[in-house]
């Protein structure tokens, strides 16, 4: 149970889950990973199938992508997926630590919820997509927004991205 959504650097939460889009009638499932401190959209992958090889490949991706994240801790609901043995060893394997919203708990995955919010109504209700190369162009085009440009309040107006290098560029200042 992490509730705790504030962190004091990059690498010591992220939260994940996985939300469902269609196109022309069948289902696509966009599955994320956000680091807590920056809000930062750290991996994700869209996919025709909602399985733990989509939500095992993404947290294989954020970890390539973060470098040394050792005993990051990784906050999930308790789907199926995210609790399969496959996915739990996979976590023991990468040295990430696993932590879960307690049943009838949605409030824990809120920041993650509240991504696929504002994901879905700047882009996907607003646009019909006739491929999946469209559907995919369009959530790497927002992310790439998010990230790069959008002011988060929760980071002193500034983006995911510049509110990390602020922590980088403070963290190796030299010592007076």
């Amino acid at each position: 149970m992490l509730r705790n959504f504030k962190t004091d650097k990059p690498n010591v939460a992220w939260v994940g889950d996985v939300t469902e889009f269609k196109l022309s009638d069948n289902p696509f499932y966009l599955c994320v990973i956000i680091d807590l401190y920056s809000r930062k959209v750290i991996a994700y992958r869209l996919n025709s199938q909602n399985n733990t090889n989509l939500i095992s490949n993404t947290l294989k991706d954020a970890v390539a992508s973060r470098g040394n994240c050792k005993n990051v801790i990784f906050h999930s609901d308790r789907g199926r997926n995210y609790t399969s043995f496959q996915y739990r060893e996979l976590m023991r394997l990468l040295h990430v630590r696993e932590s879960y919203s307690d049943a009838g708990s949605p409030h824990d995955n809120a920041v993650v919820e509240s991504f696929f919010k504002y994901l879905k109504r700047d882009t996907y209700n607003n646009e019909y997509y006739d491929t999946t190369e469209e559907l995919n162009f369009s959530i790497k085009n927002y992310i790439e927004i998010y990230n790069n440009l959008r002011p988060h309040t929760h980071l002193n107006n500034l983006s995911p991205n510049e509110f990390e290098i602020e922590y980088y560029n403070n963290e190796n200042k030299p010592t007076i």
